[in-house]
């Protein structure tokens, strides 16, 4: 049983990173993200300011906490699932180009069970295939 995974990976958007931050915060990825829906419990004029709270159900009942922010470069979040899985889920960004960015997505998450080690381990199994669907939702969203 693995209990911890650190996953990396990277995808392109066709937007400068100033403009590509937007779509990797609670509000930005209702553009993209089919079932996103970020619940805020406290007033949140700013989604990206570090120790906002809020809560998605669209895949499972997840609290997030932004941990920090660097507009235009880097946002990073702390989250958990009750019971499941907690750790944290960093988004950072560099030009790739006049009008791209690379966007490399880290998961550092730490299974609370072990049923959720066996999840977990499925999700590292298909972490690339978890990021191209994030690809081809970005990609949708920015044809649409």
């Amino acid at each position: 049983m693995t209990a911890r995974h650190t996953l990396t990976g990277r995808l392109t958007v066709p937007l400068p990173p100033e403009e590509a931050f937007t779509l990797f915060t609670p509000r930005g990825e209702e553009r993209w993200v089919e079932g996103w829906r970020p619940r805020f419990p406290a007033p949140a004029p700013d989604d990206t300011a570090p120790g906002t709270v809020f809560e998605t159900s669209h895949a499972e009942p997840t609290t997030w906490v932004v941990l920090e922010r660097r507009p235009g470069r880097r946002i990073s979040y702390a989250r958990v699932t009750p019971g499941v899985r907690a750790g944290t889920v960093t988004v950072t960004l560099t030009a790739d180009g006049d009008r791209r960015s690379t966007v490399e997505v880290t998961y550092d998450l730490t299974a609370l069970t072990p049923g959720a080690a066996e999840d977990l381990d499925r999700f590292a199994a298909d972490y690339p295939a978890f990021l191209r669907s994030w690809q081809d939702a970005l990609t949708r969203a920015d044809e649409g």
